[in-house]
C-alpha cells in the first residue's frame, strides 16, 4: 500500500473496493433492489428501487457506513444516501 500512497492511488483503491462491497455487507435481498452505488464527498448515493426498503435502509445507514469503512479497513465515507 506504501508504494500506492506514493503514487496516490491508494484513496480511489479503497472507494472502489468499498462501493464494490456494497452487495456483502448489505446481503444479497437488499443486493437485489439496489440499481446503482456511486461515491461522492465521503457520500455512498445508494439507488433502491423499492420505496418501503429505502425508507428501512435510512435508519439503519450509520451501522452500514461503520461495516463498509471497517470492510475496507480505512474511514472513506461519513454518510450514505438512500435514493
Amino acid at each position: 500500500m506504501r508504494n500506492l500512497r506514493i503514487q496516490g492511488l491508494e484513496t480511489p483503491l479503497l472507494q472502489k473496493r468499498l462501493v464494490d462491497s456494497w452487495p456483502v455487507i448489505a446481503g444479497e435481498a437488499i443486493a437485489r433492489y439496489t440499481t446503482a452505488v456511486t461515491l461522492s464527498n465521503q457520500t455512498l448515493f445508494v439507488r433502491i428501487s423499492m420505496p418501503a426498503l429505502r425508507s428501512d435502509l435510512s435508519m439503519r445507514r450509520m451501522d452500514f457506513v461503520k461495516q463498509l469503512n471497517e470492510h475496507v479497513g480505512a474511514q472513506i465515507i461519513s454518510d450514505i444516501r438512500f435514493c
